[in-house]
């Protein structure tokens, strides 16, 4: 039966590849779908590529949820094209972009296929949800005092309940003490802004998903008043009011109280002896972690070192996991040491010669204080006393876990060997829990590097794409982020772009960061470590924090960027990759960890890519802003200088070029001086070159600057265009049809003015009398660039006090809407209207008609003069 369902139609055009990727991404988080959103995007993109982009069809995208799973169909309307063979029997070669599509269909669904109807073609696919138990119930036995679990003299027990949008509605009391956070304070507000929670693309849930749930269990912190995280143990209930509003109640107490609320788990049973096990049906591996057992990594890996603390009696408990190579181990949980300083620490498996410096064998150190340093995880922690067992599967070192105490000479072999078998039976589970969070982290990988490629690949602007690079990691994969540039081969990087998760950090962090030495440049792929900025802002930190007490208060003044805030912004890990594209560093990407966090290995290498990506993206803004200025700084050559003003008329002149990013085209215009003294006479023109873009732009330039010269020689009209008539002829294939009107321009003594003008093959002049009547004013002639011998003759127009003289070019007469066309018919309408207007209000009064004409951009260069005489 199906539950929920949404559809949308997506055009085809490429765009709408991303837009349905978003369309099912919000969905699948609107129904608390989380756990399959990244395998629903992936198989979605490659389904709809394949209509809109290959088939070249609208595609409809369909998404079902029922009791089963979630379906989702993607329709195109090419029922009859087939699948090909290729992607039916054949797997395609890593080479080809083809028949992708429905092999991750067979990978990733659970179900899948093709339905064809008359009317269309249906790829779908099916992915299966995972069961969710919740309201588990158990018991335990009656227990001696003295192994009860501790707790303050006064448990606090926070209820907060949440409402359906996620804003806190209630606050009690408890809450208050906990937290030092007023109801008023907090009432109203996301619950998320109070919430720190662990943030790892793919991995785990976060809190608006768990506040979805209908019960859940589990840790994260709540940030106090005073800005410190305080770590809670919570449980969350989804409830509904007697008008079925649902909310969510929050019962949260300190993290070490949590057996208040935690649920009760299995009591340990003796160790089985050899063959007891199946003798009694009692499972070893639950007999240590416990029933139910978590479901995701995290939770598995922290249970483990509870478990592990307890039976051992330790004061503290780690648990590493091996990276791939079995070089390095990676702290992934632990109980009773600062776990936000180590998480995602990593050490070395091999540290010394001896079996004790190797974390593939059993070890025990009685006392720390004696081989200082021999377990460097626990330096400065106050430990002495700890043992250390591998976890191993098939052979293969997978991790290490480890209990420590306070107390010297607390464990023994004896210890050892209980905590071996512990790790030998949670081994398994282990690295299976871990190969699925690996799966599922590359999966969202994948979706991640899909988008951020769209989103990379749809701008060509440099500041634009800085800005990108920047908001695609932050915070998906750092807490802040800095781009440096490299302009030149050796020049110095610049400090480009600074974002921080928290906006109000982002001036310090930049201030801090122009006051270290940029990273140097090197060529050599992966991340490489970057200690500078945490070096600078502790230091910085403690110069001011040393200053404040000896200068008074009102003397001292905090410097931006040194600030103890800053130092705990950026003293955790940072890594430098650099920007390499077509074998040259163009800059280098820095991301940084909060305090003493560090980054996990699989993230580095999301890193790494996205880096590849972002590169080749700057680097190809760059070379289209280089080009871009070289074409537009060409382009205003071809344009003429400031007009002159021209004594007794009114001239204005309004120029659009067709197409993107372009200032000239095929039409121009000019006005020009070209005699001296009282008698001073001025050369206009405006004309159009047959075509648009550069090309025609090319000849505009041979044409305006010909025009120029010839008149200045003190020849006539017809004169002066015979001869460009025969320089355009001169350049063979490259010439080009033009239409050209011509003119000399004599202001007259007392008002008026005389006009002298040749209309060879453009759109005749029109003048507006100062009555309102329009009328053409010149008779057509022959275009240029076609006869060799031309017969043109001058014609003389008087413009009297009020009169107007309007000039155009057939961008504007052949503006179209459809089948409609402006023509010369609507110009004249449009002019008739502009009696009394000065020649500014007539030429924008004409481009405004021409605008509002039809809804789609210009196709074709327009260029508008208009000369009046004032009254």
């Amino acid at each position: 039966m199906i539950t929920a369902r949404a559809a949308a139609t997506f055009e085809p055009v490429g765009r709408s590849v991303a837009a349905a990727r978003g369309f099912v991404r919000d969905t699948f988080q609107g129904w608390g779908l989380t756990e399959v959103v990244d395998d629903a995007v992936v198989l979605t993109s490659e389904l709809v590529t394949n209509a809109v982009v290959h088939a070249g069809t609208s595609a409809e995208v369909i998404c079902l949820l029922d009791d089963e799973g979630v379906r989702i169909e993607v329709v195109d309307r090419y029922p009859e094209r087939e699948l090909p063979l290729t992607e039916r029997v054949h797997r395609p070669s890593p080479d080809s972009e083809g028949g992708r599509g429905l092999l991750l269909c067979a990978a990733l669904a659970a179900r899948w296929g093709v339905d064809y109807t008359a009317a269309d073609k249906r790829v779908w696919f099916s992915l299966a949800l995972n069961e969710r138990p919740v309201g588990t119930r158990s018991a335990g036995p009656q227990l001696p005092d003295s192994v009860l679990p501790e707790a303050d003299r006064y448990v606090h027990v926070a209820v907060v309940q949440v409402d359906s949008e996620g804003l806190i509605s209630a606050w009690n009391e408890d809450a208050r003490l906990l937290f030092d956070h007023t109801p008023e304070q907090v009432i109203g507000k996301p619950l998320n802004d109070f919430v720190a929670w662990p943030h790892t693309p793919g991995t785990s849930t976060g809190i608006a998903e768990a506040l979805q749930l209908s019960r859940w269990e589990g840790s994260y912190g709540v940030r106090g008043s005073d800005g410190r995280t305080v770590p809670v143990y919570a449980s969350h209930l989804r409830v509904r009011d007697s008008d079925g509003a649902p909310s969510t109640v929050c019962l949260l107490v300190r993290d070490h109280e949590r057996a208040v609320l935690q649920s009760q788990v299995r009591a340990p049973a003796a160790e089985p002896t050899e063959g007891h096990e199946a003798a009694t049906g009692v499972d070893p591996f639950e007999v240590f972690i416990g029933s139910p057992t978590p479901d995701d990594l995290d939770g598995l890996l922290q249970r483990t070192v509870e478990r592990a603390r307890d039976m051992l009696d330790g004061d503290a408990a780690y648990l590493l996991l091996a990276t791939d190579d079995e070089t390095e181990l990676e702290v992934r949980a632990s109980t009773g040491l600062p776990s936000a300083r180590q998480r995602f620490a990593r050490v070395p498996v091999e540290t010394g010669s001896g079996r004790y410096g190797s974390a593939r064998m059993p070890s025990v150190h009685e006392d720390l204080t004696v081989v200082p340093g021999a377990v460097p995880l626990l330096s400065g922690t106050g430990m002495r006393s700890v043992v250390t067992v591998p976890l191993k599967v098939e052979g293969r070192l997978t991790g290490s876990l480890g209990v420590a105490t306070e107390a010297a000479e607390r464990y023994t072999n004896e210890e050892a060997l209980r905590l071996q078998f512990a790790a030998d039976r949670i081994a398994l589970a282990v690295e299976r829990a871990r190969l699925t969070e690996l799966e599922r982290l590359r999966r969202g990988s994948l979706s991640f590097l899909v988008e951020a490629s769209d989103l990379l690949a749809g701008t060509l602007d440099r500041d634009q794409t800085l800005a990108l690079m920047a908001q695609m990691t932050v915070p998906t994969l750092a807490s802040w982020c800095a781009v440096y540039t490299v302009t030149e081969p050796g020049s110095e990087p610049q400090l480009s772009y600074v974002l921080h998760e928290d906006e109000e950090r982002i001036d310090n962090l930049k201030a801090l960061l122009a006051k270290v030495d940029a990273p140097e440049p090197v060529p050599t792929p992966g991340a490489r470590v970057w200690s500078a900025p945490s070096e600078a802002a502790r230091s910085s930190a403690l110069r001011n924090s040393l200053r404040s007490v000896v200068l008074h208060d009102d003397d001292y003044r905090s410097t931006p960027g040194t600030t103890l805030a800053t130092a705990t912004a950026v003293g955790g890990e940072t890594v430098v990759l650099p920007l390499v594209a077509r074998n040259r560093v163009i800059g280098m990407l820095t991301l940084g960890k909060p305090t003493d966090e560090r980054f996990r290995q699989e993230i580095l290498e999301l890193a790494e890519d996205l880096s590849r990506r972002a590169a080749l993206a700057l680097d190809n803004a760059r070379l289209y802003s280089e080009r871009t200025a070289i074409s537009q700084s060409l382009q205003r050559s071809l344009l003429p200088p400031e007009l002159p003003e021209v004594r007794g008329v009114e001239v204005e002149v309004i120029y659009r070029a067709a197409g993107e990013g372009n200032e000239v085209g095929g039409d121009f215009y000019d006005l020009f001086e070209i005699g001296d003294g009282d008698g001073k006479a001025y050369g206009f023109a405006i004309g159009d070159v047959c075509g648009t873009g550069p090309e025609a732009a090319a000849v505009t330039g041979l044409a305006r600057h010909a025009l120029r010269l010839l008149a200045r020689e003190g020849l006539g009209g017809p004169a002066v265009l015979e001869r460009l008539n025969t320089a355009i002829l001169d350049e063979g294939a490259r010439s080009r049809f033009l239409t050209l009107l011509y003119g000399e321009l004599r202001p007259q003594e007392g008002g008026g003015a005389e006009l002298k003008v040749v209309c060879a093959g453009h759109p005749l002049p029109l003048r507006l009398r100062q009555d309102g009547t329009v009328e053409t004013a010149a008779d057509p002639q022959p275009l240029l660039g076609v006869m060799d011998d031309l017969e043109l003759y001058e014609q003389t127009i008087t413009l009297a006090r009020g009169d107007v003289l309007l000039c155009v070019t057939d961008g504007v007469t052949e503006r179209r809407e459809g089948t409609r066309m402006l023509g010369d018919d609507g110009l004249t309408e449009v002019l008739t209207s502009c009696t009394g207007l000065n020649a500014g209000a007539v030429a924008a009064r004409i481009m405004r008609a021409v605008e509002r004409f039809a809804s789609d951009a210009p196709s074709d260069d327009m260029a508008i003069l208009a000369m009046r005489v004032p009254e």
